[in-house]
This record gives C-alpha cells, sequence and structure tokens, in this order.
C-alpha cells in the first residue's frame, strides 16, 4: 500500500529538515575523530538522519539536545531508562552514597545488597543473587556455571535472539534449517555451531530435535523476543519449554533484561514461569551500570558444593567492579522507590493506550500491519498477523519505511527506539504524550498514503 517514490520523497525532505534544525548536533559529530565510527558506541550510528542528536540534558521521559530542541523519549535508552531519566529517588541514593558515604568502587559488601537480593527474590522467585555491571556479563557468568554443573558443552538459543554480545548467542536458523552464524558476526572466536543449538521460538518440535542431541547445557532465552521486533509466545509454548528442559535435564535461563517490560516480576511472575536462573540488567539501577543473575537454591548450592571451581578468584564469574556499593545503592532505590508494584500497573495502562491508538491509526488506514504489546513496552510491525518467530521477523523488516517514521517523529519532538518501532513507557510517561504521538504518526502514514 506504501508508494515507494512518495516514501522517498517523503525522507529527502525530513532529512533535509533535520539537517537544517541540527547544525550543532551536525558539527559536533564531524568534529569526533577520535571515536571509532564518530560516536562512543558504533550503534549510536543507528540513526534516521545521518547523525545522531547530541544529549545535552535529560529528565523523567524527556530529552533535549544541543540545538534546543526538546523530545519526549519512549526510547528510554532502549530499556536501561525504562524508571525514567534521573529519578529522584535513585539520584538521591547516589548523591548519598558519594558524597555522604564515600567508596563508589571497594570490593567490600554492603548491606544494602542483600535487601537488593531479597527484593528480586520476591520478584522473580530465584532464591540466589549475584552482581554484574550489564546483563551481558550475567549472561556470560550463567553459561559458565550451567556448563560446569552440567558437563555439557553447548547453549541452545532461539533464531535472532538478544543476549548483548554473548558469542554463542549469534546463531540464526538458516536457509537449510540447520544453525548458522548470524549475518555480520564481528570476529567470531569459533565457529558459532561448535558452542551453540538454535530452534526458532514457538517452535517446541524443532526445541526437541536439538535437545535429544543430549549435549545442551541450558537454553538461554527471552520468555518473549523483543530486540528483533516484539514476537510473543503463543499458548502453552513457554510451558512447554519447562517441560521439554526438564525432561532432557537441561537448565533453563531467563534473561528478562528486556521483558521486565511485563511487570514487576517481569514475564517469569506475570506468567508464572519457573526458570533455573534469571538474567536481569540495565533498568534496574535506574540508568547506573548493573546486571543481575539469579539462581534456584538447589542449582547455587550444587555449585558452591564443587571444590573444583574457582568461584573465588580468577574462575570467569565476576568483576572487578561487579556489586560495587554505587550500582547496589541506586538499585536498591530504583526498586524500592521508582519501579514499583504501583509504578507498573501506571505503566501497563499507558502502553495499552498507546496500543489501543495505534491500532486505531493501522484499522482507519486498512494496513497490513499488527501491534504488539508486551506490559509496559508496544510496537508497531510492518506484517499481518504480526510474526511468529525471529526469522519471521527479521524478515517482516522495512528499513526505509521505518527511518521515515522515525525521522518523521524526531523532526516532531518524539523519539522511538532506533532499533524499531517500540515505545516503552515510564513511571511519569503521560496519556497526553501518547496523544501527542498518534497525532504525528497519524499524520505520517496520511502523508505516506497520500492523503
Amino acid at each position: 500500500m506504501i508508494d515507494r517514490a512518495r516514501l522517498t520523497e517523503i525522507y529527502a525532505r525530513e532529512r533535509q529538515d533535520f539537517l537544517a534544525r541540527h547544525p550543532r548536533s551536525a558539527a559536533a559529530y564531524g568534529r569526533s575523530e577520535h571515536l571509532f565510527g564518530r560516536v562512543p558506541m558504533t550503534w549510536m550510528n543507528k540513526n534516521a538522519g545521518g547523525f545522531p542528536i547530541y544529549l545535552e540534558r535529560a529528565r523523567g521521559n524527556r530529552v533535549w539536545d544541543i540545538d534546543g530542541f526538546e523530545y519526549v523519549d519512549f526510547a528510554l535508552g532502549d530499556t536501561g531508562a525504562m524508571a525514567g531519566h534521573s529519578p529522584e529517588a535513585t539520584v538521591a541514593a547516589i548523591q548519598h552514597r558519594i558524597a555522604t558515604q564515600g567508596g563508589i568502587t571497594t570490593m567490600l559488601p554492603t548491606e544494602d545488597a542483600e535487601w537488593v537480593g531479597a527484593e528480586l527474590t520476591r520478584r522473580f522467585g530465584l532464591e540466589r543473587w549475584s552482581f554484574s555491571l550489564t546483563a551481558t556479563d550475567a549472561n556470560r557468568w550463567a553459561i559458565r556455571l550451567a556448563r560446569a554443573l552440567t558437563g555439557r558443552p553447548k547453549i541452545l538459543f532461539n533464531s535472532y535472539c538478544y543476549h548483548g554480545s554473548v558469542d554463542e548467542s549469534l546463531i540464526v536458523v538458516g536457509p537449510d534449517g540447520e544453525g548458522m552464524s548470524r549475518p555480520g558476526n564481528v570476529g567470531e572466536p569459533v565457529d558459532v555451531t561448535v558452542t551453540s543449538r538454535v530452534a526458532e521460538f514457538n517452535d517446541l518440535g524443532r526445541l526437541e530435535r536439538q535437545l535429544a542431541y543430549g549435549d545442551v547445557a541450558a537454553v538461554l532465552m527471552e520468555p518473549a523476543l523483543t530486540n528483533i521486533g516484539i514476537v510473543l509466545p503463543e499458548p502453552g509454548y513457554l510451558e512447554g519449554v519447562r517441560e521439554l528442559t526438564r525432561r532432557y535435564s537441561v537448565l533453563l535461563v531467563n534473561d528478562e533484561t528486556h521483558t521486565f517490560s511485563a511487570g514487576p516480576g517481569g514475564a517469569t511472575r506475570a506468567w508464572g514461569l519457573e526458570p533455573d536462573i534469571l538474567v536481569i540488567g540495565k533498568s534496574i539501577a535506574g540508568g547506573i551500570p548493573m546486571g543481575a543473575y539469579g539462581l534456584s537454591a538447589e542449582f547455587a548450592d550444587r555449585a558452591l558444593a564443587r571444590s573444583d571451581l574457582d568461584l573465588v578468584d580468577m574462575g570467569g564469574v565476576g568483576g572487578t567492579l561487579a556489586g560495587n556499593p554505587l550500582s547496589i545503592a541506586a538499585t536498591r532505590a530504583t526498586l524500592e522507590h521508582v519501579l514499583t508494584d504501583d509504578a507498573f500497573t501506571q505503566m501497563i495502562s499507558t502502553a495499552t493506550y498507546f496500543a489501543v491508538g495505534v491500532q486505531s491509526v493501522i484499522d482507519q488506514h486498512s494496513l497490513p500491519w499488527s501491534l504488539s504489546q508486551l506490559g509496559a513496552r508496544a510496537e508497531y510491525r510492518f506484517a499481518n498477523p504480526a510474526p511468529r518467530n525471529g526469522t519471521e521477523s527479521a524478515a517482516s523488516a522495512d528499513t526505509e519505511l521505518e527511518d521515515l517514521i522515525h525521522l518523521y517523529l524526531l523532526n516532531r519532538g518524539i523519539s522511538l527506539t532506533p532499533f524499531h518501532n517500540m515505545a516503552l513507557m515510564s513511571p511519569v510517561t503521560t496519556t497526553a504524550e501518547v496523544d501527542l504521538h498518534h497525532s504525528v504518526f497519524g499524520a505520517a502514514i496520511g502523508e505516506l498514503l497520500g492523503g
């Protein structure tokens, strides 16, 4: 239904408007000769305007760039700022830790750590917790423990999953139905099929065939795919995964880093899941670097009983800065005062309001698109029905259309997650701000369709 020539014409106009409105960001980008890719991290080049806007300040669910423009932020640091930018309680805890108590990194525990562990147990059910600085590291360390305790070499992932930059996870289902390295994988240490197996999300048959080889230590998965676009589990799928992993004596690891949006205890609590290990990161410290992994009491006791495993020094399950007093203080404040049970109720309600409004625009124009909601986040997809696995989701991407919508919104004061059409609600996001998105989104679609 989209006239591609018209799309190209509108996109060229929006690019020109963006360039004219952001001379300071353009100049800053041009001067960044000492940065790899001209940005602090190369993924910051995923932008629709040709260069990123440069941050001046952020507060709540708003960001301001150095050219003086203000944006309603539905990206929220791709989940890292789900609590909102610089939430008051988190900032106060950080300031108190630094200015009054001192000690950002000491290699010593604080009493806040036990509070955080107990709260994570209340929310997710896993009894023992350890901390990292990122969910990527938490996943790596969980994988090491799973291999050590099962004696099996391989980890099974879903095709086009996202678990940070974990080497083993960069595997997809190839055209022949077998596993292969994900396209674009940078410098893989070994052929990924040596370390990993893969199954499509929502495909219990293929999952069982892979587990039947008997060499899988753990299934590491998101309860719903997110970073390839939201792909929700079909009825009975997650229960089937748990039954199969138990049948084949395989550990189940839930990565809730993004699916935390499902509720205060993530999808694990919202959907009654029973993982052996759970990983979470990004949002739980209000934007301060933090990750965590939780273990069942039985699994933790088995690990600690192994005298041959170096869990204290160089065994590969820790880092000097992990569990530092600053990150722990920020996590306690965020979980205790910001991302509370009541906050999630409001966030999910706002996301539902967002989803209903977007669906009405889709229906109004009879677009062959769909809308997926995962608790406090929602996303419009360029496919109907919505993709049911990662490969289908990757195939449904339309980069030109996505870039136009993102740039059209950005030029009118709305920021979406740059990697897909995903909007996340913070505790302070309002329905009026959602209405602004719908107004601009509707105008973009109207222009595209010649209205």
